[in-house]
């Protein structure tokens, strides 16, 4: 199998991240894996962090982890994420969280684009962080 070629884009002539994205990715792939939107359950059902962005954030994370892994991918692989907070509230947890797990997962800082979406609710309303992703798989 051949190895992935990943690689983050920057212009000068384009507006820099404002957080821990790239605003591009160059990738060859075999194959895409599209991932869900996760939210912040374990592997019973049970909302993990209550009323708190940052511990949803870890959650969702560590479950798209697993999904990788299930598919044979890392987080190297991921291309493209897109995040749903519920009000401007949650945001500064999200980006708690994230940043909280982003070194373990991303060692190189090489992080995919991100878009994040300010949202009124989710499927359930406990809900306060949801991300799915893109992978591009070798």
């Amino acid at each position: 199998m051949a190895d992935l070629q990943r690689t983050a884009i920057t212009s000068e002539r384009a507006p820099q991240p404002l957080g821990a994205y790239s605003v591009g990715m160059s990738v060859n792939a075999g194959r895409l894996l599209y991932v869900a939107g996760q939210v912040g359950v374990d592997t019973g059902g049970t909302l993990v962090g209550p009323g708190d962005a940052a511990a949803q954030t870890r959650q969702v994370l560590e479950n798209i982890g697993h999904i990788l892994e299930a598919a044979g991918a890392h987080f190297s692989n991921v291309v493209e994420f897109t995040t749903y907070v519920v009000g401007r509230s949650s945001v500064q947890g999200f980006i708690d969280g994230r940043n909280q797990v982003f070194p373990q997962i991303f060692p190189n800082g090489d992080y995919p684009p991100n878009t994040l979406l300010v949202v009124d609710g989710l499927v359930r309303e406990e809900f306060l962080v949801e991300i799915k992703a893109v992978a591009a798989l070798p």
